[in-house]
């Protein structure tokens, strides 16, 4: 045994969850020092995997007795360095946790533990003819209780809202180690404080969610989808505030600009027209009857904004679906243009999204750095991300620099540093810009309330 996982923090953890379910040799650690959000990195004391809630609870008990940092886990896959161990500490990873506990058909819901992946659970109500809204990009390995806890967005934002929307009821250990459940299976219930909402989104926080008790919608049973081109992302843009003007919401309206356009069709060769300004991905599900004559109205919309090079309605499944890869592939195309790829999101009204992807293209300028800009056309939440060199040290300070010129251009344009990925580490030097000096002081009080100790996920939201 080496000497980390002979420590006295290590020992008493073992004697709590027993050796199976704690480790700390060098390998681990470093697996848990970071999240899928580069440049960030912490090195974690010990990683637990508690197998209920009771388990949680004791761990929790025993990191407030003895001041030790915990951050909870799913699969890392966030984006605003929510779940990287800055403080060391202990890493608590809910990869244990991972069962559907019930899926009501009559109720439209499903209770599960933190560590289901999205997928696994869309996939599963889809057998009752459900489905489990949250969509992000990472669904396959995403879990729910991270979705939870970053309040995840995804393509189906635009018609069915967030994860916040979805979010019934919570069980959840506070950092006192007492164990509470908010709301419940109800879709109507107003007694007392939301605090299910206010967890949701809340990063662990306030508390670590060990059951969730989630909305579900029927699955629709048809989908159509279509392809417009523009000669620029401010005309895709036009053409957004069309479709919108006309009180159509979809549930597919995203876009890729020419450099994510170039680099999607390098990376999947989907026949893409690579020398379109942007792309502007469109679609609806539901009942055939109902789609077909919405798309159709959404392609001529498309067709009557100046600047629209050539609209194409997909004609079958295979072809929807190699539309929706183009959207969903973006990041790794644009991946392999560099070693480093800092992906952030921003949101702004919709009709501010022209001028603000023009500032983003004059910003790039300014710093000579490679940005493509993809995203949910549909919301105003906006994928800038920058490829570069991670070797190249002045490039990267220049990405610094360039993604904080672009957090103040969200908050000029009347939007926010953070659309859908959550603050975490990454954006936390931007929060007070956002909310005011009032009310950071106040999520500084309610952190305190729920976490007595300060021990869950320090130095991040309300720390």
């Amino acid at each position: 045994m080496s000497s980390s996982q002979s420590s006295p923090l290590v020992g008493q953890l073992v004697s709590i969850l027993g050796q199976e379910a704690v480790r700390a040799d060098l390998t681990s650690l470093e697996a848990y020092s970071h999240d899928a959000t580069p440049l960030f990195q912490g090195l974690p004391e010990v990683i637990v995997s508690p197998r209920d809630t009771q388990e949680v609870a004791e761990v929790v008990r025993f990191a407030g007795k003895t001041q030790t940092p915990i951050i909870a886990r799913g699969a890392g896959s966030n984006l605003c360095a929510a779940t990287v161990p800055l403080h060391g500490g202990i890493v608590m990873s809910m990869v244990n946790m991972n069962s559907i506990l019930e899926i009501s058909k009559s109720e439209m819901l499903a209770v599960v533990q933190p560590g289901v992946t999205n997928l696994d659970l869309d996939t599963q109500v889809g057998k009752e003819g459900l489905m489990f809204v949250p969509d992000p990009g990472s669904r396959s390995v995403s879990t729910v209780g991270g979705n939870v806890a970053t309040s995840a967005g995804g393509l189906r934002g635009l018609k069915y809202g967030t994860t916040k929307n979805y979010i019934l009821g919570l069980e959840v250990v506070l950092g006192s180690g007492e164990v509470i459940r908010t709301g419940g299976r109800l879709v109507k219930d107003v007694a007392g404080y939301d605090l299910t909402r206010l967890l949701v989104g809340s990063e662990g926080t306030l508390g670590i969610i060990t059951e969730i008790t989630a909305a579900l919608v029927a699955r629709p049973h048809a989908s159509k989808y279509g392809v417009a081109y523009f000669e620029s992302l401010g005309s895709a843009c036009a053409a957004v505030e069309r479709i919108i003007s006309q009180g159509i919401l979809p549930s597919t309206l995203e876009f890729l600009d020419n450099t994510c356009l170039v680099a999607v069709e390098d990376f999947a060769k989907l026949g893409l027209d690579t020398q379109a300004g942007a792309l502007l991905l469109f679609g609806d599900h539901g009942d055939s009857e109902v789609i077909e004559p919405v798309v159709e109205k959404m392609a001529a919309l498309c067709n009557e904004v100046e600047g629209c090079r050539t609209v194409t309605l997909a004609q079958n499944v295979a072809a929807a679906e190699a539309l929706l890869y183009a959207r969903r592939c973006s990041l790794p195309a644009l991946a392999r243009l560099g070693t480093l790829s800092i992906l952030e999101d921003i949101a702004v009204p919709r009709n501010r999204m022209a001028i603000t992807t023009e500032r983003i293209e004059l910003i790039a300028q300014k710093y000579g750095l490679r940005v493509g800009t993809f995203g949910h056309a549909g919301d105003g939440n906006l994928h800038p991300t920058i490829v570069l060199d991670k070797d190249d040290l002045p490039q990267v300070r220049k990405a610094e620099l360039a993604m904080g010129e672009i957090f103040a251009l969200a908050l000029e344009m009347g939007g926010t540093i953070t659309g859908e990925h959550g603050v975490g580490s990454a954006k936390l030097p931007y929060l007070e810009a956002r909310l005011g000096r009032e009310q950071m002081a106040l999520q500084r009080a309610i952190k305190s309330v729920f976490d007595p100790h300060g021990i869950l996920n320090p130095g991040r939201l309300g720390s």
